[in-house]
């Protein structure tokens, strides 16, 4: 019998960017696009796989770039790398992905659902990122700072 990873909880933040859903969405299934914005503003991500269909896997690693965080990582000292998959993709308005982080860490094993939805509203388009089942290592305040930075740099991106 194996054990489950303890679970923590769930997360939900939002920004609105003044942009169209098609670009907002486009900017989730292009690993160039992602590779820009996703990592947070202390990180830089390398997109290793990306097939961007339902079913389709991708795998990436976040590094820490200042070496103050060098012992911060969940797979290396200062690297971050998670594995997943595209549960369902709706055109301009959900995807909805599986990841796991490479790791012998128990606080940070085990998979994590994150849905990004994108709503029309006056100006532009209203991302929320819902994040499910997260790893109870992970605090929901930097899980959340985090999804700011990085759905700023999308905004930057796209807008």
């Amino acid at each position: 019998m194996t054990e489950e990873a303890p679970r923590g909880g769930s997360t939900r933040v939002s920004r609105i960017i003044r942009a169209p859903r098609k670009a907002v969405y486009q900017a989730f299934l292009d690993p160039k696009a992602v590779a820009s914005w996703l990592a947070p503003d202390n990180m830089r991500l390398q997109v290793h796989t990306f097939d961007p269909r339902e079913g389709g896997t991708f795998r990436m690693s976040l590094t820490y770039q200042n070496p103050a965080d060098s012992q911060h990582g969940k797979t290396t000292g200062d690297t971050d790398t998670y594995h997943g998959r595209f549960v369902e993709l709706v055109d301009d308005e959900r995807i909805v992905e599986v990841i796991e982080f490479e790791t012998q860490d128990p606080a940070f094993a085990g998979e994590m659902t994150m849905t990004a939805l994108l709503a029309d509203v006056e100006g532009g388009t209203e991302v929320s990122l819902v994040y499910d089942h997260v790893p109870i290592g992970i605090r929901p305040e930097d899980n959340e700072a985090g999804s700011l930075q990085s759905l700023r740099k999308l905004a930057q991106l796209v807008e």
